[in-house]
């Protein structure tokens, strides 16, 4: 471990700076997405500089959070240290560092948000069914005197909730307009005309 301190110390200055923060940047980007993978990760990590959310990017996905910042500098140490050797012009090689750097923060970004797209919360929200037009299941007595049954078809899935009406008995197959939620399993539904 000590002479790789000493081939670490005899490098010129520039170069130990590439690999510091390639070295250290990729250790934290393996934490990162095994937390990721583990599902432990934070979105409470982003790094807001005003106060109002300018470089939000729409969909809650900030540009300057810490795993953006992390991956410009896997992609910055990684590009100085493998054109450390081949770009002479320590300016052109910042310069090229700071290009892939910035190249990685834009492939996480487009990757983060195909990923988004494919997250779906299959849970039956029946806030969502109001104003929609539903199948009687079973009948529905007149004037809120009892309870009959809907069926209710909600991203791909079909659920029965109990119904009401103020109006007339409801037979069953009848479409019918949910006009109220009533509770968590019941709504209030008016003959649909």
């Amino acid at each position: 471990m000590g002479e790789l301190f000493a081939q670490y110390g005899a490098m010129p200055l520039l170069l130990q700076i590439f690999w510091g923060c390639a070295v250290v940047a990729s250790l934290i980007f393996l934490v990162q997405m095994v937390l990721t993978l583990i599902g432990m990760d934070s979105s409470d990590m982003d790094v807001d500089f005003d106060g109002a959310n300018t470089m939000d990017l729409g969909g809650g996905l900030n540009l300057f959070t810490i795993k953006n910042f992390i991956g410009f500098l896997v992609g910055f140490g990684w590009a100085g240290v493998c054109f450390y050797n081949s770009i002479t012009s320590s300016i052109l090689l910042i310069l090229v560092a700071v290009i892939v750097g910035l190249l990685f923060v834009g492939i996480f970004v487009v990757i983060y948000k195909q990923t988004k797209k494919l997250e779906h919360n299959g849970a039956f929200q029946i806030d969502e069914i109001k104003g929609t037009t539903v199948s009687v299941y079973l009948r529905i007595p007149a004037q809120g005197s009892g309870k009959g049954k809907v069926q209710v078809s909600q991203n791909g899935s079909v659920h029965e909730l109990d119904a009401l009406t103020d109006g007339e008995e409801i037979p069953s197959g009848a479409k019918v307009k949910v006009v109220e939620i009533v509770d968590n399993e019941t709504v209030k539904v008016v003959h649909n005309s």
